[in-house]
């Protein structure tokens, strides 16, 4: 079914829902074909979308994927305490052989704590003036363990990582050159699967127009991908952006990155026999058990300030200290 051309209503006065909820459907089912990533990332968009059909063929015999995640244990507005961590998970021959949940690392962050924040990443190149934040924490050891997956990958390996493949802008280039290097030299093809992309046409959610259009063209359940963008260096660690859908019974199609030197069409139909659990199906199932795995849940968080109150203890820090400065204030008023 085509999308209804759009209508052009009378304009309400500004700063009201109507008017945003106007904007909106102006946007989601408009005729603007211009690409783009609300991101900011140095893409470069195909001229037109060519949608492909998608065979599936069989999943590789070594199968890895990551995923980080991250909690806020303690907030003072002015210093923070945060937890990440990034979990591994290996499928051999289509069994999981391993769950790993990863080092739960601890960073305090805050005004005149990045240089100590900087130096726990570890990380060569790292410019002396970058502020720290939580992406940057999970970022960059996310990356440390895609890294240490490929180099215990066997040859042949599909490496699946959760989001792009182009990391936290702070972090040097150079790692992710190596890091695919590695991967080329090893036999080993480096996918990053996005849930929710930016990427848009004419500033509506590009996937979902992608969606309908396959639909029409191919039928209801076909498996169906199509290149979308590339990085501007097309070699070395240059990247190729496509969408794809990877099931026949998946609700969404997914943006999937991929090395430049990868050939496209064998990684998708083996990333496609990984997609079809029956809990979300479209979505590589070892992503999913990845995601659980990182997960910081309550109970984590919890358990982690606990700790912080018994090292507090023996440091002398008084109740009423650490009250006046963790304090949620509005958890408290809202509970009347």
């Amino acid at each position: 079914m085509a999308l209804a051309e759009p209508t052009t209503p009378p304009s309400p006065r500004g700063g009201t829902v109507e008017t945003a909820a106007l904007r909106l459907a102006t946007l989601l089912t408009g005729r603007d074909r211009s690409l783009a990533d609300s991101t900011g990332r140095d893409l470069v968009f195909e001229s037109t979308i060519a949608l492909q059909p998608l065979a599936r063929t069989s999943a590789p015999g070594d199968v890895w994927a990551i995923d980080g995640g991250q909690s806020m244990v303690a907030d003072a507005r002015c210093l923070q305490l945060l937890v990440t961590r990034a979990s591994r998970v290996r499928f051999r021959a289509g069994r999981c052989v391993l769950e790993e949940e990863g080092e739960l690392r601890a960073a305090v962050l805050g005004l005149g704590e990045d240089s100590a924040a900087r130096a726990a990443l570890q990380l060569p190149g790292l410019r002396d003036d970058c502020a720290v934040d939580a992406n940057l924490l999970r970022d960059r050891w996310e990356w440390h363990a895609v890294e240490q997956a490929v180099e215990e990958a066997e040859p042949g390996a599909l490496v699946l990582v959760d989001g792009d493949l182009q990391p936290d802008w702070r972090i040097p280039s150079g790692l992710l050159a190596r890091l695919l290097t590695l991967a080329s030299e090893r036999g080993v093809v480096v996918a990053g699967i996005t849930k929710h992309s930016s990427l848009s046409r004419g500033g509506a959610p590009l996937l979902g127009q992608l969606e309908v259009e396959a639909a029409e063209l191919f039928g209801p359940r076909a498996m169906w991908w199509a290149p979308v963008a590339r990085t501007r260096n097309d070699v070395g660690s240059g990247l190729q952006v496509v969408a794809a859908r990877l099931d026949p019974d998946a609700r969404f199609a997914f943006r999937i990155d991929l090395p430049a030197d990868v050939d496209v069409e064998p990684a998708l139909g083996a990333l496609s026999a990984l997609s079809d659990d029956a809990a979300f199906p479209g979505y590589p199932y070892p992503l999913t058990v990845a995601d659980r795995l990182a997960a910081c849940p309550g109970w984590l968080k919890q358990e982690v300030r606990m700790q912080l109150d018994d090292h507090f203890d023996r440091a002398g820090v008084p109740p009423e200290v650490r009250e006046r400065a963790f304090a949620d204030r509005h958890a408290q008023m809202e509970r009347f």
